[in-house]
């Protein structure tokens, strides 16, 4: 019997790993960052052994992170990165040199060389784009104050890889003749100056002028394969030619997407690319967990730990600094510090890329560690800010922006001023109506006080703050939060202290219905309810269907389902009378609508094909 191929095995167990720890990782509230890292521990050297050729994965792997920005650089139109140009280059140098400045120093002064603690302190300067980039996208802080400022720092940081890795055979050749090393180089630096120049003013030249029409003719095709097969030989092609010059991979793909970003084909590249930068990701910090060298931990652990403990708190300090310097707000400080302070992946390629002359391989393996073991506990500590440091901030009385202070006596209070909320005021605006509005979102305080609505920064679920803003003279409070948990808790307090306010409240789904008609509330309206139907009536029309019918489907579905609502709404504590209910209610409307269609189309009459504005 033939042994499976190595590459299958390997496969094999990557996957398997995946599938077995990951989602564990999550539902123990972990995120699948941790969860790839302990998955990538566990088939390691150090576990169970399964993988030994870490550094070809890791090699491998990194063409996640070369993925992911690519679809960041599409999401970029180059007018709005150049937009980005001073936060680029203004606080992400801040934050790369004056970190590289505090490592150097410290490292200097505990005995290391002044190589040795350079190349040390450029490497544990860097963050992690990968995860940081996940974790803003994944808690939707992207379009946020702390998203956009951690995205410029970065984006910077991939910049400033390329004359870190051309300064380390600078370094290496710090210590030979000086004279042979200045007449070996001079030539070799202007090839390489021509290289870079050409290279990047070929992916400028070409992204303008080549990728569209030859986009254009491989989608003529219809085969959609083939332009999937496309959309990475785009990006592959970019990195081999970014690797060729001695540039960073990452940056090449993201240049290509910025190119891209205003292409009519943005979004097909989008769609065909995400499953494999997620898989790659995946792999890439699987490798991570895998290269952690616990034997250089048990060798020295109180050297380690301080070094992992040291720099950590030396990059917080700094990058914290630096967020206030930005006004970033001081709810998303924590995570963004965080985020930004660990260790990232392109610290490998620089300790790896030292070479012994410079970095000796066994201090090129502990800072291999301590990064790792960085990249490791940090999603750990970010569990801890979530759990016992934001809460805190929550309810904290310093925000930066000024909290409603003054006595407000407005006819109408809205709680959240979200796309929900807006909607509301707008409207009621539009009638010269008073209305004060809370929301404890520092962003949409600001953004929205531009526009010149009178929103003031505050949490509705605090009974000081509905009383200064007017609850008590208020006829009608309008809770139009996300959170469910919190509109629950403003209902209640509405209902306590201030009954006589007439409550209009936003339901997210039937469960926060059935939940606010215990409450009372009088005024309910599910927030996609009706675009839902208005939707569902199109469709019935693109399908041949009349208008007036059209109309009448969804009037009567309408009608039915909130009747439907109201006959499950004693029964939603009871799971299985619920589902008996709401099956034979929706099988008696289907056999009602089905015999109202047959009747109209039997009609005739009036004309009935018009459409509601």
């Amino acid at each position: 019997m033939e042994h499976a191929p190595a590459w299958l095995t390997s496969s094999l167990i990557y996957l398997s790993a995946a599938v077995l720890v990951v989602p564990l990782s999550k539902a123990l509230g972990l995120g699948s960052i941790i969860g790839y890292l302990a998955a990538g521990i566990a088939i390691g050297p150090w576990g169970l052994g399964l993988v030994s050729s870490v550094e070809d994965v890791l090699h491998f792997a990194e063409f996640g992170v070369v993925l992911m920005l690519f679809l960041v650089g599409l999401e970029l139109e180059p007018a709005r990165l150049w937009n980005l140009r001073r936060p680029i280059f203004g606080w992400g140098s801040a934050q790369v040199l004056v970190c590289a400045g505090v490592l150097f120093l410290v490292g200097y002064l505990a005995g290391a060389s002044w190589r040795v603690a350079l190349v040390a302190a450029l490497g544990l300067a860097l963050s992690s784009t990968a995860i940081a980039l996940q974790v803003f996208g994944e808690r939707n802080l992207l379009p946020t104050a702390s998203g956009q400022a951690g995205f410029s720092i970065l984006l910077f940081q991939d910049v400033a890889a390329i004359p870190i890795l051309a300064l380390l055979p600078l370094l290496a050749g710090a210590g030979a003749d000086a004279d042979a090393h200045e007449a070996m180089s001079g030539a070799a630096r202007a090839l390489e100056a021509a290289k870079i120049v050409g290279v990047i003013a070929g992916i400028v030249l070409g992204g303008r002028l080549l990728l569209r029409p030859v986009l254009r003719w491989i989608a003529r095709s219809n085969t959609p394969e083939i332009f999937t097969a496309a959309a990475l030989l785009l990006v592959v092609a970019i990195a081999a030619l970014m690797q060729f010059v001695g540039l960073s991979m990452a940056l090449g793909a993201f240049l290509a997407g910025v190119l891209l970003a205003e292409s009519e084909y943005r979004r097909e590249l989008e769609t065909d690319i995400e499953p494999f930068k997620g898989l790659l990701l995946g792999l890439f910090f699987i490798a991570v967990g895998m290269s952690i060298d616990f034997g250089v931990l048990m060798a020295q652990p109180g050297l380690m730990a301080l070094v992992v403990v040291g720099f950590l708190a030396l990059k917080f300090v700094v990058i914290y600094s630096l967020a206030k310097a930005m006004d970033v707000p001081y709810q998303q400080r924590p995570v963004f510090t965080l985020l930004l302070a660990q260790g990232g992946e392109f610290a490998f390629v620089v300790f790896q890329a030292a070479g012994p002359d410079v970095l000796p391989p066994g201090v090129a393996s502990f800072l291999i560690g301590a990064v790792a073991l960085s990249m490791l506990i940090s999603p750990l500590l970010l569990v801890a800010i979530d759990r016992f440091v934001l809460p805190r901030y929550h309810h904290s009385a310093g925000p930066d922006l000024e909290e409603i202070s003054e006595q407000q006596e407005p006819k109408v209070l809205i709680c959240g001023f979200g796309r929900y909320g807006q909607i509301v005021g707008r409207m009621l605006g539009s009638q010269r109506i008073d209305v004060t509005v809370l929301d404890h979102n520092p962003d949409t305080v600001q953004g929205m006080r531009e526009f010149g609505f009178r929103v003031f920064y505050g949490d509705a679920t605090r009974l000081d703050l509905l009383r200064t803003a007017g609850a008590g003279s208020a006829l009608a409070i309008v809770v139009a939060v996300d959170d469910i948990k919190q509109s629950l808790e403003i209902v209640d307090l509405v209902r306590e202290h201030f009954p006589q306010a007439r409550l209009v409240a936003r339901a997210r789904n039937v469960s926060h219905l059935y939940q606010l008609l215990d409450r009372k509330v009088e005024f309910i309206e599910r927030e996609l309810f009706e675009s839902s139907l208005r939707s569902a009536r199109s469709v019935l029309e693109v399908l041949g269907w009349p208008a007036h019918e059209a109309r009448e489907s969804a009037m009567a579905f309408r009608r039915r389902n909130i009747k439907l609502t109201q006959q499950t709404y004693p029964h939603y504590k009871d799971r299985a009378k619920l589902i008996a209910v709401a099956k034979e209610g929706r099988q008696q409307f289907q056999e009602q609508m089905t015999r109202e269609r047959e009747e109209r189309q039997q009609r005739s009459g009036a004309d009935w094909d018009r459409r509601d504005d």
